[in-house]
């Protein structure tokens, strides 16, 4: 399997990552024309991750992000449900803790950390609000929500060109940059798909998340979305609600 479809079969997903590991940080600083080190540094400066805190990274790839998050003292556990990523992940970034896991059932008690960020994998979740209900669990009361995922730029005339660079632009680099390149048809394909902004608030809304907010980065094409589980919050979200 080189390319997963999108009803986004966990397994063919994975594999298609696996696929993808060796070169993968590589692609995406060119596919991004530079701007993954802008998104990176924003997101780590929006979880604010203060020295001992724990900070769990879902869909953390290779770990580029997990280890710039743990610069500032954080104790940062990074999980992908590809062992592809992680196995390279692994050799990289050997002072982060890497988990093979399920960001739809994830493997920690309920309220073990401070912070939970997600950066571009969300929406390759198969069932993301079931993925949102497991975030609020492990999180501690008061705990930090950071979520970082292409989006849907506002404007018109930016909107076309951004689908026409899905379109044409992006599947031309991979061919070049990428060691399975019809992954990257797929990835285009699911940033297409994924809903806007505000349809990702109200699903942070509706899993129990409150100080909802996101701001748009390069113009709209990246939404970085925060929500805070609530203080006294005692809820027990069900996944039966997001499947």
């Amino acid at each position: 399997m080189t390319k997963a479809d999108m009803n986004k079969q966990p397994d063919e997903v994975a594999s298609m990552f696996d696929g993808v590991a060796a070169h993968y940080d590589v692609t995406n600083d060119i596919l991004s024309a530079g701007n993954a080190v802008l998104w990176r540094l924003a997101t780590v400066k929006a979880i604010d991750a203060k020295p001992g805190e724990r900070v769990l990274d879902i869909a953390a790839g290779t770990g580029t992000s997990s280890a710039a998050i743990a610069k500032g003292g954080a104790e940062v556990t990074a999980l992908d449900f590809s062992a592809g990523m992680v196995a390279v992940g692994r050799k990289r970034q050997p002072a982060i803790e890497f988990i093979v896991g399920d960001a739809e059932k994830l493997p920690f008690g309920d309220e073990e950390f401070d912070a939970v960020t997600i950066s571009f994998g969300l929406r390759n979740v198969n069932r993301p609000k079931v993925a949102l209900d497991e975030m609020y669990r492990v999180l501690k009361p008061g705990g930090r929500l950071v979520i970082c995922e292409f989006s849907t730029p506002p404007l018109t005339v930016l909107r076309a060109s951004y689908q026409a660079y899905l379109h044409y632009v992006l599947p031309a680099v991979a061919r070049v940059t990428s060691s399975n390149s019809p992954a990257y048809t797929y990835l285009a394909e699911s940033i297409e798909k994924w809903p806007e902004q505000q349809v990702l608030s109200q699903w942070l809304r509706g899993a129990g998340f409150s100080r909802v907010a996101y701001r748009n980065l390069t113009a709209g094409i990246v939404a970085l979305h925060r929500g805070r589980k609530p203080a006294t919050s005692s809820r027990r979200p069900s996944s039966a609600a997001g499947a």
